[in-house]
């Protein structure tokens, strides 16, 4: 099913995710050759990942479907709904904290910062801004995914602390042709996942 949403959603954004990526890039590979940067293959795919996670965020959470509930103002309300364990808890619940883990751990990488407040205070910014939008299209504002994608980026900024914790012991982590060959190894798990050559 995840693999089959991840498809859904690239099928709907690939005319414009494909134009803004050749333009990002070609104006990225412009500054760097015109101010002599270093070409560092994982911290470039790392923004060009957040890029297409923002672009795939948007369709997720602009996408006009049928609303069949109505706004919810009331914490923990949504929630409690759903059965634990169900289709409905894990795309619901779970969904929206999975949703904006990348989005902490992005922004605390980028950021470089160690401090949760900040993160806290983005996450919240993001979230709020993403309801309220939803509420102007059409769809239902929602106290509770609000709270669940806090949740989420709050999670992404701890994934991010705790490999900075262990990068500082590890000498070898601290190369950047690790980080090179973790990439590559990632990017091929996701193409060859996508392809349908296994499934989780």
């Amino acid at each position: 099913m995840f693999r089959e949403t991840i498809l859904n959603i690239f099928e709907d954004i690939w005319p414009m995710l494909f134009i803004c990526l050749v333009i990002i890039i070609s104006l990225r590979i412009t500054y760097l050759i015109k101010n002599k940067v270093k070409f560092v293959f994982y911290k470039e795919m790392l923004m060009l990942g957040f890029i297409i996670y923002v672009m795939a965020l948007f369709r997720v959470v602009t996408f006009q479907d049928v609303s069949w509930s109505s706004s919810n103002f009331i914490p923990f309300e949504e929630m409690f709904r759903y059965e634990f364990g169900t289709k409905l808890f894990y795309k619901n619940v779970v969904g929206n904290m999975l949703m904006f883990i990348p989005y902490g751990f992005f922004i605390s990488y980028f950021l470089k910062t160690k401090n949760p407040l900040l993160i806290l205070l983005l996450t919240t910014l993001v979230s709020v801004t993403i309801e309220f939008t939803q509420l102007l299209i059409g769809r239902v504002f929602d106290i509770d995914d609000i709270m669940l994608n806090i949740i989420g980026g709050l999670l992404g900024f701890i994934i991010y602390y705790v490999f900075v914790k262990v990068k500082n012991k590890i000498v070898l982590l601290q190369k950047p042709y690790i980080y090179n060959i973790i990439m590559v190894v990632i990017l091929l798990v996701i193409i060859l996942y996508l392809q349908g050559v296994f499934y989780v």
